[in-house]
């Protein structure tokens, strides 16, 4: 498999050698990149998580550096070994051009693959490939801004960093510079501040107390068929009068249930 490209780059040849050139960039603008040490001026050792298709597998490789002309480019050589998924290795020429903006970043890359990546379709592979450039060179501008501009890309994280704070830790003001909130309160304790202010055991009293009193008034005493004062006349039947007293003791009960529940 062959590809080539190229790339503008908003930075100098050198600012762009130095970054081709930092293990910590390149792992983090390398795609799937898990691992990546520096043994020397011209090894590396990576560890690479990649997925073409329906295949996604763990590689471990080497690459070296030949060729070295800086800060005008030079060779990558490198060889991956994924298990049952199969084997990748390859070499990539890199050159380095200034121009106005910045500096172009022409590539040659010519790869081979093996096992069940090969079994893919040349397609299937060219179009990955160009997606995993398209990412790697794209985080590489990127990177190579924030090593231009470091003071920005502070400021930058420390805004976003404020963002995320609470409302009152960000603004840095007490308790007393936030808008009332309205209380929300249980619909039982609504209910009951609501009213008058009158508890339930205390409304069923006073209507207990209401008609005893009015009983007592009527008939001389709490039952007509027990009245002290039979002589006295009945306004109403004493059945329907037993009648009223039941009603209102199973008012009561409901109210002192209600006020337990």
């Amino acid at each position: 498999m062959e590809m080539s490209g190229q790339q503008l780059i908003p930075a100098t040849k050198e600012e762009v050698w130095e970054a081709l050139n930092d293990p910590e960039v390149l792992k983090v603008c390398i795609p799937g990149c898990q691992e990546l040490t520096k043994s020397s001026d011209t090894e590396m050792a990576a560890v690479t998580v990649m997925k073409v298709g329906p295949v996604k597998a763990r590689f471990q490789g080497a690459v070296t550096l030949s060729d070295l002309d800086p800060p005008n480019g030079y060779k990558i050589t490198g060889e991956g070994q994924g298990g049952v998924a199969g084997f990748a290795k390859g070499i990539a020429v890199v050159k380095l051009s200034a121009t106005d903006g910045g500096t172009v970043l022409d590539y040659i890359v010519d790869a081979q693959i093996g096992g069940k990546l090969s079994q893919l379709g040349g397609r299937l592979i060219d179009v990955t490939a160009k997606q995993m450039a398209g990412q790697f060179f794209k985080r590489f501008a990127e990177e190579i801004q924030v090593r231009q501009n470091p003071q920005e890309a502070s400021m930058a994280a420390g805004s976003v960093g404020a963002d995320s704070m609470p409302l009152q830790a960000k603004a840095g003001s007490s308790q007393l510079d936030m808008p009332a909130l309205p209380v929300v309160r249980p619909r039982a304790q609504a209910a009951a501040t609501a009213g008058s202010g009158v508890s339930l055991p205390v409304l069923g009293l006073v209507v207990f107390a209401s008609v005893f009193v009015a009983l007592w008034v009527v008939y001389g005493g709490l039952l007509p068929s027990l009245s002290s004062a039979p002589d006295l006349p009945a306004r109403i039947s004493p059945d329907l009068a037993s009648i009223v007293q039941l009603v209102m003791a199973a008012s009561i009960g409901y109210l002192f249930g209600r006020t337990s529940k």
